[in-house]
């Protein structure tokens, strides 16, 4: 890989996964596996095998541009996107915070089921080599227990893996700017290439590319880091949540959020200016969609509506299926799917998630969609949610905790101090004191037709004992599906991940040669290889390895195994006689 940047079930009770051996993750039973339907519901006909795939991603914002109707924005290029494709109102993230919610985009996995859910685990912003690779054994954080919980990599299952390894065995040019943030150390198979220069513009001649560009504009840090920064709308336009006082330092965190939001479509429509200018629009698929929702109190980091739900739009090419809107249910989970499908590739029986798009697309949508949240930095809590597409049904685990707990990092936006203060002091009243309450309720149920921003909980109200009843027999059936792993406190899974907290390191590759191929392998289960032949060895790319390797007499090949959540082995080398 091309790495442009070196930076930075045993079931407890009757819901969890046990470890099974020194940091394997056990497989999930035959009724954790979503099966890949071969009838597609929406299938895009006459494209080529193995289109060009651009992925636009952004960091925290809910479906808040012109197209989903939103007020007090002005989001034309993204607009003219939909336009040209495929608007889905019913998108929602996993988490609603980044990494969990990143480490199940590149697994098609729910993070609870491989222990990815607590954010975060180290510094996995962006690709390690191996020699940058360190955990600190100490950072301020702890479990449930009081116990220290010191950096680490999560050693997710051994089966799982990221999805775009599929991609490249197609053959196909991956390309990542630049972030991961995965919750374990990105591995060097899973890229071409990553870091900020990565383009789908280094894929060689021939070759279909998968192209990821991150955007970070609108990323919650961008509230303060931009604070000062001329706004594109003005506060009085902008539409104030109800779970908000109405007041001055509000709107203006909302309209520098808009502000950002409307900078972020700009951006956009640059990239869409250079594929037309290039001659690539019209024949690339292009997917918009953000991690989570948005950057204030209770949206980043919250299980309900305004946490999970999320912009998703897909052109595809050729001006197929251009302005149609989707009403299903569709998981962040199901991109890799979705990818992997449109590029002719079945999905996994392992994965969670769902093709939607595709000759692989599956028979039908979600039914619900499943949110969880977990640690988020200093604080310990634990929520689950299901959503329908108008109910939320939300289960907390630690009801004594209040909804809004303290975190240092967030409270660097002006808005969320002086909230923080003004309910201290007795001020906030009505909705706008909702999210404030000291603790939670154990369970939580909204109609979003009637109540957009969650602040009439039904769960006691008699007219809705069905819709309650159903929505949470779907989560606790959910639970026990996937394998919760959110009830083992986090310092005992890294303990089954890592055992005696220390981190396990890949077996050596092993060369067998035939006379005109060189076969590979780890002892380690789960490890892959990348290798480099020749005139590549040390250089910067490293291909995957999935089958022979053709090698002459005399030529070098170069090989490492890596298996997610291990150390890596160190380069070996094979020279053929």
């Amino acid at each position: 890989m091309k790495h442009r940047s070196q930076s930075s079930k045993r079931i407890v009770g009757a819901t969890c996964l046990a470890l099974l051996g020194t940091g394997n993750l056990a497989s999930p039973g035959p009724h954790a596996l979503a099966s890949s339907g071969s009838a597609p519901y929406a299938t895009p006909s006459d494209q080529p095998d193995h289109p060009n795939i651009l992925w636009i991603s952004t960091e925290d914002i809910g479906p808040l541009l012109s197209v989903y109707g939103t007020p007090g924005i002005h989001t034309p290029n993204i607009d003219r996107l939909a336009k040209d494709g495929i608007r889905y109102n019913h998108a929602y993230t996993t988490s609603g915070v980044c990494a969990p919610s990143r480490s199940a985009i590149i697994t098609a996995m729910h993070q609870v089921s491989i222990g990815t859910h607590n954010m975060r685990t180290g510094l996995h912003y962006t690709y390690r080599s191996a020699e940058e690779e360190t955990y600190a054994t100490y950072q301020g954080v702890y479990d449930v227990t009081g116990r220290n919980v010191p950096e680490y990599s999560a050693v997710i299952p051994a089966h799982v893996r990221p999805f775009t390894e599929y991609l490249r065995e197609a053959g196909y040019y991956t390309t990542n700017a630049d972030k991961m943030d995965y919750q374990f150390s990105g591995p060097i198979t899973a890229w071409d290439e990553t870091g900020p220069d990565a383009h789908y513009s280094n894929a060689p001649e021939g070759r279909p590319f998968f192209s990821v560009i991150n955007h970070h504009v609108t990323h919650e840090s961008r509230m303060w880091m931009k604070k000062d920064d001329p706004l594109l709308t003005h506060p009085d336009t902008v539409p104030v949540p109800a779970y908000f006082p109405d007041i001055p330092v509000v709107r203006d965190a909302q309209a520098r959020n808009f502000s950002n939001i409307m900078e972020l479509d700009q951006q956009v429509g640059a990239i869409i200016d250079q594929l037309k200018e290039e001659g690539r629009y019209d024949e690339t698929v292009i997917f918009f969609w953000s991690d989570h929702g948005g950057p204030l109190l209770r949206e980043k980091r919250a299980v309900g509506n305004t946490g999970l739900h999320v912009p998703l739009i897909v052109k595809l090419p050729y001006g197929e299926k251009a302005g149609t809107v989707v009403d299903d249910i569709v998981s962040l989970m199901d991109l890799g799917p979705t990818v992997m499908s449109l590029a002719g590739i079945p999905t996994p029986e392992y994965m969670h998630g769902k093709a939607f798009l595709g000759p692989h697309a599956a028979e039908s949508p979600h039914k619900y969609a499943f949110g969880a949240a977990d640690r988020f930095d200093t604080a310990n809590d634990m929520s689950r949610s299901v959503l329908d597409g108008r109910f939320v049904y939300i289960r907390n685990f630690r009801p004594e905790l209040p909804l809004i707990y303290r975190i240092a990092y967030r409270e660097q936006i002006e808005m969320t101090r002086v909230l923080i203060e003004m309910n201290r002091l007795g001020q906030l009243e009505g909705d706008a004191s909702y999210i404030f309450m000291p603790t939670k309720p154990l369970e939580e149920l909204y109609d979003l037709k009637n109540d957009p921003y969650e602040v009439n909980n039904l769960a006691g109200n008699p007219g809705y004992a069905e819709k309650l009843k159903e929505l949470r027999g779907a989560l606790a059936a959910w639970q026990l599906d996937v394998g919760d792993l959110g009830f083992i406190p986090e310092r005992d899974l890294v303990e089954m991940m890592w055992p005696g907290l220390v981190q396990p390191v890949t077996e050596p590759v092993v060369f067998s040669y035939d006379g005109e191929k060189v076969t590979m392998h780890s002892p380690t289960e789960g490890a892959r290889i990348a290798y480099q032949v020749g005139e590549r060895i040390d250089g910067e790319h490293w291909e995957l390895y999935h089958k022979p390797v053709p090698l002459s007499v005399g030529q070098t090949i170069q090989a490492k195994a890596v298996r997610i959540g291990y150390r890596p082995t160190e380069r070996k080398r094979f020279t053929a006689p």
